[in-house]
């Protein structure tokens, strides 16, 4: 069956973005596949066109689960029945019938956490597997921008499954991260292909602004930008001001971030993706999964911790391919807040050392860990910071808990090094005299940029070309959605009450 067709019965497409049909190809020839696709190019369109294909079952390893449950009510939108989700969503009961039915799924996304149960590997190990997913996996390298312990497992996991038929994807992968992805992966064979990070429909701007100005000069740009945007941040409290901020000169801007609830969430992200929004306030966890074409613009409010996560970011405007703008605001000082974040990501000594004095008190193995949540909770480690010390705990197994201890202690110096290196590269990116575009471009192994005439605010064009909305004062309050601030506050309640829980 020739791939067009499939393209056009099952997606609707007459024609293949940049990069799919090469990646498809490779995958449809049986080849192990690491495949690295700009944001917006349509990643998940190779693996589910030879999934039509293939007679077995796809597995598709998705580190988030928001990422994961978008994916699933996209594919069902489109009429795909037979997919499913196995993640810590589910309740007993519903990952029980799962389970117990896994065979009538076709696409069957699972998180890394779930692919670590045993129940669930020997489930899996009784289908056909045609095809063995790894989406954004440069989580799994310590270089890649967002690295995930659960992900090095994946290796073991795929030969448990028997070496099934491999594809790796993701945006932003340097070789280095390229080389840790076949590496852990054990693959002994596979095709590369590594495509342009280039977005020429964005233009790239940098302003710096005092702290002071910093505010006003965000607010007056979501008000005069033509949308639909997003606007990131690194604090949630900070997003939740500026969304009602926004509802008050007369946007349509709700907040979206880690505190709240999955279905507020979901409803954000439904109402944002039908136009029923025209701006999202959010932290790093909004956007991954989103399928929204027409976004016009990307601000950053706080600088991001690293140019892998800034370019995935700025990479949700303009799939259109029509014009748009990313904005960087960067206030002197800023990146004091990025050391800080980079390092409240890792667990500290005094938790580490807690961790162990307990373990001893009590006279615990590491095996009794699972049952003992009161005792993880009373270390306050967060969920990234307890993700890690699980990973030295289950890979240092039989070892004492001094020389675990002295391990992991060693192994958050060395993070923290790389961390803080990522930080150092976006610093010297805002502070590029020459073509950021350029500047990007030469970061990922490539050479020159592409002609564009809106390139970058070093390369002299001007701002003023996007900014295609200038409300008049007395309009401000007329436009005002009583019905979104309502929500808002509704949801503001939903996150408190979690945060307190």
């Amino acid at each position: 069956m020739k791939i067009e067709k499939v393209l056009y019965q099952y997606f609707r497409y007459s024609n293949f973005r940049e990069g799919q049909r090469e990646v498809i190809e490779s995958v449809l020839s049986k080849k192990n596949t690491i495949a690295v696709l700009p944001t917006g190019t349509g990643k998940s369109l190779c693996y589910q066109l030879p999934g039509y294909i293939f007679s077995g079952h796809i597995i598709i390893v998705s580190p988030l689960l928001s990422l994961m449950q978008d994916q699933v009510e996209q594919m069902r939108a489109m009429g795909e029945k037979r997919v499913v989700a196995i993640n810590s969503f589910l309740t007993r009961d519903q990952k029980f019938n799962i389970l117990m039915h896994i065979k009538r799924y076709k696409f069957i996304f699972v998180s890394p956490e779930m692919l670590q149960t045993m129940k669930i590997i020997q489930i899996l190990k009784e289908l056909e597997i045609s095809l063995f997913v790894v989406d954004e996996a440069h989580c799994i390298s310590q270089w890649g921008y967002d690295f995930r312990p659960d992900y090095l497992k994946l290796g073991e996991i795929r030969n448990q499954l028997g070496k099934p038929l491999t594809i790796t994807l993701t945006a932003t992968a340097t070789e280095e991260v390229r080389r840790d992805i076949a590496r852990y992966l054990h693959l002994e064979s596979w095709e590369e292909f590594i495509f342009s990070v280039d977005r020429p429909e964005i233009a790239l701007e940098v302003e710096e602004v005092s702290q002071r100005e910093k505010w006003e000069r965000a607010v007056e740009l979501a008000g005069r930008l033509q949308g639909p945007g997003i606007i990131y941040f690194s604090s949630k409290r900070l997003a939740e001001k500026m969304a009602n901020k926004l509802r008050i000169q007369g946007e349509q801007a709700m907040a979206y971030h880690g505190g709240l609830d999955p279905e507020s969430r979901i409803l954000i992200q439904q109402q944002f993706i039908h136009d029923q929004l025209n701006i999202i306030c959010a932290t790093s966890a909004f956007g991954m999964g989103i399928n929204k074409d027409n976004i016009r613009f990307i601000i950053h409010y706080h600088i991001p911790l690293q140019l892998e996560a800034y370019l995935q970011e700025f990479g949700r405007a303009g799939r259109d391919g029509k014009e748009s703008i990313a904005i960087l605001l960067y206030s002197p000082g800023d990146e004091q807040l990025s050391f800080h974040l980079a390092e409240s990501e890792l667990p500290e000594y005094e938790q580490i050392d807690h961790f162990f004095t307990l373990l001893k008190e009590s006279q615990l193995s590491f095996r009794d860990l699972k049952e003992q949540e009161q005792l993880i909770a009373s270390c306050n480690f967060t969920e990234t910071q307890w993700r890690i010390v699980d990973y030295f705990i289950h890979e240092t197994e039989g070892t004492d808990f001094e020389k675990v201890s002295e391990l992991l202690k060693q192994y958050i110096v060395n993070r923290l090094q790389v961390k803080k290196r990522k930080i150092f590269e976006m610093i010297e990116y805002i502070q590029e005299n020459n073509c950021k575009r350029s500047f990007l471009l030469h970061y990922f192994g490539e050479t020159s940029a592409s002609k564009t005439e809106n390139c970058c605010n070093n390369c002299g064009f001007s701002i003023d070309v996007f900014m295609n909305k200038n409300l008049p004062a007395e309009t401000v309050l007329t436009n005002y959605n009583w019905k979104i601030d309502l929500a808002s506050m509704l949801l503001r309640q939903v996150s408190d009450e979690n945060e307190k829980k």
